[in-house]
């Protein structure tokens, strides 16, 4: 029988009329955990009452390590009860006591596993249904063995194979997948087929297989879930050791910000004895709450929500522009401040910049990281966003190794592109300056039955090609490699002057003198009266000489002429003219060594004026600001894109080179594109020649009222 529907169908049978389908989960998950608790600790269950007992009368008050070692595993129950005890208790009340006094008598690893699935609130709703008899009754059917143990005939023989920890964690993570699907749950929060946890496991320890040594490493999770990643990390990288001759002692370490997920991770370790690795198993937000804030670790994996907001924990953190966290603050690039401060929308990014904060750097090794992402990661964000700078940190520290484009529809609750991001701060000889990018979208074998979304998984076959790419790191059709500088652009802000003519006709002179007084700019006015004297009405092409006209008369009345008052000429009497002459901002001395045919690139102008020879500068004309990205691999760099590519079609725009920011992106579409070959003019012919056959008399027989 299989298990998982066996389990699934409980829900069905017991709770249909108890709860709404989206709770079925808040029973039957830790039902399940307990009742596989229950199943390991039954052989030893006189034994750790005995040692209860003697512990009790000895007054010992630390009792854990002992209970421990009396029920063989790194849990126990010091209840009079087994679970199977409590299935003939008929009254209510009765039951609803036992059962109680059954789960108070876990260890306290266990009690915090079903807190966190608030286990006990749902006890009120079974008992007065009478659904919690049944359900136990449904646990504990005698044709299905949750036990780690087999189940023997009489003779001997198996009846009912024993169900190992490998096998139990697959049930958890359908039995999640299956709930998720039936919630509609969000396309960020998805388990990782285990076909795409093993491909990550082998990209971060298979570069390095010969390299391991005997010893001890530390295996990170960030945003751990049931904590499937670790353990498939922890057996891959036990089995790799073996293989070489070493003996390998795995420590792993996780963090889950869901309750329900994280008691399964926890529960799930407890289960297979790792009592120690349970302990590192903790409850809260990565991002604001970090629970390893000095870690370090050898390796690490992950696969965060994408698409989903982390505003919330932004706000813990102080804010965007107040967070001072050393993860997401740091000094790179000149920039004491570098921000890593992603858009409050999607968070994933953010948790890629996390685990790069906690790379080793002392050892042979250092540090190597998998991680999955949607397609936003590798472009989103404009330059000097926080997605463009995590990528941008990563690939100038030449970190990233690959990213890897998974086959649509290879997880269970989204379709969308995933990719797969490996990142070393111990890069081989062979891949330092590079980045791979390896399109593995068409390597997949199909599923006879979709599971959620999932319509593929990648078989051996799969994996192993995908790994074989990776470790030859050639060019090929599916494989590019590219100089770290491919990614890289400078974002060039592009300037025009601004050009206004000066409108002194009465009417203009009308509205002018309401926008002063209204500002408490009299003088202003008695100004302006003097000039279109001396000027005439206009319109004057020049705003440079009306407004020294201005100062002239301002002088001779001992005004002081403020920048607000000229922007307050501007906006009141100049109207914007591409004929006009071009507003100056501010004349200088020229400087020793200047190039003349440098500066005019960047808006600095060599002119003589009174004789002597300056530098102009004019306004900007913000309407007309553009931007453009130059790439770093440019030939020439910004100065020849912006002869080539701007100055033939806007002869007066310049570069502000003090607003270039540096961005990096990642095009798998450009780099993977394929065209679809044109269609000969033979098969346009040919079609158009069936149409006309297919419709031969159609026109006829309208006209003729025969149709």
């Amino acid at each position: 029988m299989n298990i998982s529907n066996f389990i699934w169908n409980i829900a069905d049978d017991v709770l249909r009329d108890v709860y709404v389908r989206g709770k079925y989960r808040d029973v039957i998950l830790p039902m399940t955990v307990i009742r596989r608790l229950d199943a390991v600790l039954e052989p030893t269950k006189d034994a750790v009452l005995s040692m209860k007992g003697q512990l009790d009368r000895a007054g010992v008050a630390n009792q854990h390590a002992a209970l421990c070692q009396a029920s063989g595993e790194a849990f126990y129950n010091t209840s009079q009860f087994r679970l199977r005890d409590l299935a003939s208790r008929a009254r209510r009340q009765q039951l609803k006591s036992d059962f109680e006094t059954y789960l108070d008598g876990f260890s306290p690893n266990v009690q915090e596993v079903l807190d966190k699935f608030k286990f006990r609130n749902q006890i009120p709703t079974l008992v007065e249904a009478d659904a919690l008899g049944f359900l136990l009754e449904k646990f504990l059917d005698p044709t299905v063995n949750l036990s780690p143990k087999a189940v023997l005939h009489q003779d001997g023989s198996v009846r009912l194979p024993g169900l190992d920890n490998h096998s139990m964690g697959t049930i958890f993570e359908e039995l999640i997948r299956r709930f998720n699907e039936e919630n509609n749950e969000e396309a960020g929060e998805h388990f990782t087929p285990r076909d795409v946890v093993e491909l990550m496991a082998y990209l971060i320890f298979m570069p390095i297989a010969d390299e391991i040594q005997s010893g001890t490493y530390l295996v990170y999770d960030g945003a751990c879930g049931t904590g499937g990643m670790l353990t498939v990390a922890e057996e891959t990288l036990v089995k790799l050791a073996s293989d070489h001759g070493k003996e390998v002692s795995v420590h792993l370490y996780g963090q889950e910000v869901n309750p329900e997920t994280f008691a399964i991770s926890k529960a799930d370790l407890i289960l297979k004895g790792e009592g120690a690795e349970a302990e590192n198993m903790k409850y809260g937000s990565t991002l604001s709450s970090d629970a390893f804030p000095s870690g370090e670790f050898d390796f690490m994996l992950s696969n965060p929500p994408y698409g989903k907001s982390w505003k919330s924990d932004l706000d813990r953190l102080g804010g965007k522009k107040d967070i001072g966290d050393p993860r997401f603050v740091i000094d790179h690039g000149g920039d004491p401040e570098y921000s890593l401060i992603t858009r409050s929308s999607d968070g994933q990014m953010v948790f890629l910049a996390n685990m790069l904060s906690k790379m080793k750097t002392a050892t042979k090794v250092g540090s190597r990281i998998a991680e999955v992402h949607n397609g936003s990661s590798l472009f989103t964000g404009d330059a000097g966003s926080g997605e463009s700078n995590v990528r941008r940190w990563a690939i100038e520290k030449d970190w990233l190794e690959a990213i890897i484009a998974l086959p649509l529809n290879i997880f269970y609750n989204t379709g969308i592109a995933t990719y797969i991001w490996v990142l070393s701060n111990r890069k081989a000889p062979s891949r330092k300056g590079k980045v791979q990018l390896i399109d593995a979208t068409a390597w997949f074998k199909p599923l006879r039955k979709n599971l959620g979304k999932k319509n593929c998984v990648l078989g051996p076959h799969d994996i192993k090609r995908i790994c074989e790419t990776f470790l030859d790191s050639e060019e090929s059709e599916q494989s590019k490699v590219f100089p770290n500088d491919a990614f890289g652009y400078w974002k060039v802000t592009v300037e025009r002057p601004l050009r206004i003519k000066v409108d002194l006709s009465p009417n203009a002179l009308r509205r002018f003198s309401k926008l002063a007084t209204a500002a408490a700019e009299g003088p202003l006015v008695t100004l302006v009266d003097k000039v279109t004297l001396r000027l005439g009405e206009g319109p004057h092409s020049d705003f440079n000489r009306f407004l020294k006209e201005i100062e002239t008369e301002a002088s001779k009345r001992s005004v002081r002429m403020t920048a607000k008052r000229e922007k307050l000429l501007m906006a009141g009497l100049g109207i914007k003219d591409t004929e006009a002459a071009p507003v100056i901002k501010r004349v200088s001395k020229v400087p020793p060594n200047a190039d003349p045919q440098a500066d005019v690139l960047h808006g600095r102008y060599h002119r003589t004026i009174a004789g002597k020879p300056a530098v102009v500068e004019y306004e900007p004309d913000t309407e007309l600001r553009d931007t453009e990205q130059v790439p770093f691999l440019e030939e020439g760099g910004i100065d020849a894109f912006f002869l080539r590519e701007v100055l033939p079609h806007a002869s007066d725009a310049w570069i502000d080179p003090s607003k270039t920011v540096i961005g990096y992106e990642i095009s798998f579409t450009r780099h993977f594109y394929k065209p679809q070959p044109l269609r000969t003019l033979q098969e346009i012919e040919a079609d158009i020649r069936a149409l006309e056959q297919e419709t031969d008399g159609l026109l006829e027989d309208v006209l003729t009222g025969r149709l």
